[in-house]
């Protein structure tokens, strides 16, 4: 493979000092110790008319009094300016290059020839050079670490070599694949490619192929794409299934008899119809005196997976179950993701429980935290419950009705204590045999909803609470944290809301959760109300695994963390370990490792949370190929200086209308308006405003689509 080279285009009369103030600082930071006059530079850059010769001269002469390069002899220069190295992540990236962040939540682009292929997530040494005409510019000098070794695509064998051409367009780079590692069976298929060779001195980073996906253009085949993308294996490792499938699944009398058993008490689960992993159910039993005992049990995956085991492993490195829009790649093994950890009903079950001991206003007297036995005596679906709520008569309606209402109590005081509520609806598609989407509905929150997410949020809080307080003494612990909104994005939505006739108090912390509140209720029903709700999202931070609490502040909790949800979540089996072990009084986890793993944790979920919605995507645009030319009703849900990201009210699938085909003005992105306003015409595009789009294209590989305004 050729080495290299620096593209070095041949420069004309006229060329300007600014381009050649840049092309210059370029070459001399390329070349930061040498001695080097015009003429020298004159042939490196291949320049060869006088009059540029000249103007090069009069350029070396203006960086020197500006101190970016001095003169070390006669007509002899070299650099001088000053340098900033920090150690940043990757924020984003695109063709051109790539976003490093900054100290004080800045940017900074660098160009893609600088930037050593770092990709988003990657930890990277850079060195910034000294602004010009307020622009910082720097380059990546070493990447620290590499998140993604791994690339889903295509194989172009075009020219003599093979080259990998990756799925997702925001990798600024192809791949030089090994020819010994391409085999005639990998062409015209989708493959995966491990990247061997990061070396900078080459135009592409070295792979070879380590898998077929499938065929292109087939539905699963996408699908898997997606999932290898972002870092999941759609199958377990053999020896990981023939692990999980050799576990005993009788109970033995001895673990039985070092269990609370309640298997007598009356006990249920409410999960969605298609649910078969049943993480939690609930147990209601009278006691004297108008109090009631009311048991959260999480399923005890702690007891069947091995800590360090093979199974255990493969889970750590999935850190969480990933929900596709047609199926779901669980975190542990069927056998015991749907079997033997699933809290089904009419069998024996093992199980980590928190029995609150509540009056009949949501008042919490005690609570216990212990291993149990458990018997689920009924299997409900959210639809199902809510029907003997809403008629009060059916299976267990007294329980149902006493858990309805305390959870409505439960969630009355955290709304008046400050937890701030997004209510949305949830898209599904309908699928034929063939999985193709053939209809949409959404899927509204019942009652029953509520009802589970109330008690699971209380022994969450509750757990979290039991081992973190008070701070002083407490021991290393999983903590699931939300910090304060970002200051400068409430700033900007109260100035826009301001000029709606609302206002946000920012005074505290609590203030401001409280006006969110109420800001959210008048804005319902009203033409605003997309705009300032997705304004709002935007402000929050994002919810982080962390040994460092402080607090979580959507929800208005000191402590929380997660603790309900092990067979598909990994932070939540660690935090079982961590009771188990802090309750023994065994000797505290080491806080570093601890920290480690929910970096980790927290990335993996973002990951899965992008799989989830690259595959809602590609639906999307499955469901609205048979559709072009077709007009729709839609809202503006994000504006850029490239245009308009547009959401079908019917069916609320996304698309891009391109500023370049708005022909009737010259449309300018106003930034903090969310707008994009002509020049001449002022006519307003702004979010959340309600507009009239037609189908232009619908492009799957991409997974996006095309609209126009009509």
């Amino acid at each position: 493979m050729k080495k290299k080279k620096k593209s070095r285009k041949k420069r004309k009369e006229g060329f300007s000092n600014t381009k050649l103030f840049d092309l210059l600082l370029s070459f001399f930071r390329e070349n930061p110790k040498k001695r080097l006059n015009y003429k020298q530079v004159s042939k490196a850059l291949r320049i060869k008319e006088m009059g540029v010769k000249i103007q090069l001269i009069d350029v070396m002469k203006e960086m020197a009094e500006s101190k970016i390069i001095e003169e070390i002899q006669r007509g002899r220069y070299r650099l001088i300016e000053k340098t900033t190295t920090l150690f940043s992540v990757v924020k984003n990236t695109n063709k051109k290059g790539v976003y490093v962040g900054l100290d004080g939540g800045d940017e900074i682009f660098i160009p893609r020839e600088y930037s050593l292929f770092s990709l988003a997530g990657d930890e990277v040494e850079v060195v910034l050079f000294p602004k010009r005409k307020k622009k910082q510019a720097g380059e990546v000098i070493r990447v620290v670490e590499r998140k993604k070794t791994e690339f889903v695509g295509v194989i172009d064998n075009s020219s003599s070599s093979y080259f990998l051409i990756p799925d997702d367009k925001r990798v600024s780079f192809d791949v030089f694949l090994n020819e010994k590692s391409v085999k005639k069976e990998h062409l015209n298929k989708k493959v995966l490619v491990r990247i061997e060779g990061w070396n900078s001195g080459f135009k592409n980073p070295v792979g070879r192929v380590i898998g077929i996906i499938g065929d292109i253009n087939n539905h699963d085949t996408e699908i898997n794409s997606i999932l290898y993308d972002y870092g999941f294996d759609p199958k377990f490792p053999a020896k990981v299934t023939d692990s999980a499938n050799k576990i005993n699944e009788v109970i033995s009398k001895k673990e039985i008899l070092n269990r609370l058993d309640l298997r007598k008490t009356t006990t249920f689960t409410i999960d969605p119809k298609d649910a078969k992993d049943f993480d939690d159910a609930l147990s209601v039993k009278k006691l004297d005196g108008g109090r009631w005992e009311i048991g959260v049990h999480i399923a005890d995956v702690s007891y069947y997976v091995v800590e360090g085991g093979v199974i255990d492993v493969e889970a750590f490195e999935r850190a969480t179950s990933v929900y596709l829009v047609d199926r779901v790649i669980p975190m542990l093994p069927e056998f015991l993701s749907n079997n033997l950890c699933s809290l089904k009903p009419n069998v024996d079950r093992l199980a980590y429980s928190v029995l609150f001991e509540m009056d009949e206003d949501s008042n919490l007297l005690n609570y216990r935290i212990l291993k149990t036995v458990i018997h689920s005596n009924k299997r409900f679906t959210y639809q199902t419950a809510q029907k003997i709520i809403d008629s009060k008569k059916g299976c267990f309606s007294q329980e149902l009705l006493l858990l309805s209402n305390i959870s409505k109590k439960l969630r009355k005081k955290r709304w008046e204590e400050g937890s701030i509520g997004f209510e949305s609806s949830e898209v599904k598609f309908v699928l034929d045999d063939k999985k193709n989407p053939i209809d949409v509905f959404f899927k509204e929150s019942l009652g029953t909803n509520h009802l589970i997410e109330e008690f699971m949020l209380l022994a969450n809080k509750t757990i979290a609470k039991h081992i973190g307080f008070p701070k002083k003494s407490a021991k290393p612990f999983v903590y699931r944290v939300h910090d304060l909104p970002d200051n400068d994005k409430i700033s900007s939505l109260t100035n826009i809301v301001k000029k709606l006739g609302y206002s946000i108090n920012n005074n505290s912390a609590r203030l401001l959760s409280k006006s969110l509140n109420v800001l959210l209720k008048n804005i319902k029903g009203k033409k605003e109300q997309q705009m300032v709700e997705t304004l709002t999202i935007r402000s929050m931070a994002k919810a982080i695994y962390t040994t460092k609490n402080i607090g979580h502040y959507g929800l208005s909790f000191g402590y929380y963390s997660h603790f309900t949800s092990p067979i598909r979540r990994y932070p939540d089996l660690v935090v079982h370990r961590l009771l188990d072990k802090y309750i023994s009084g065994a000797k505290p986890t080491k806080q570093n490792e601890l920290e480690e793993l929910c970096k980790h944790c927290s990335e993996k979920e973002k990951k899965a949370s992008q799989a989830e919605r690259d595959s809602v995507k590609y639906m999307q645009v499955k469901f609205l190929k048979n559709k072009v030319g077709e007009k729709y009703d839609g809202i503006i849900s994000g504006v850029t200086e490239w245009g308009l990201y547009v959401e079908i009210i019917a069916n609320r699938c996304e698309g891009l209308v391109r500023v370049s085909s708005i022909k009737d003005d010259h449309y300018i992105y106003d930034e903090k308006k969310h707008a994009l306003i002509g020049c001449r015409s002022k006519v307003s595009y702004q979010l959340g405003q309600k507009i009239k789009i037609k189908i232009k294209k619908a492009d799957l590989e991409r997974k996006q689509m095309d609209f126009i305004l009509v």
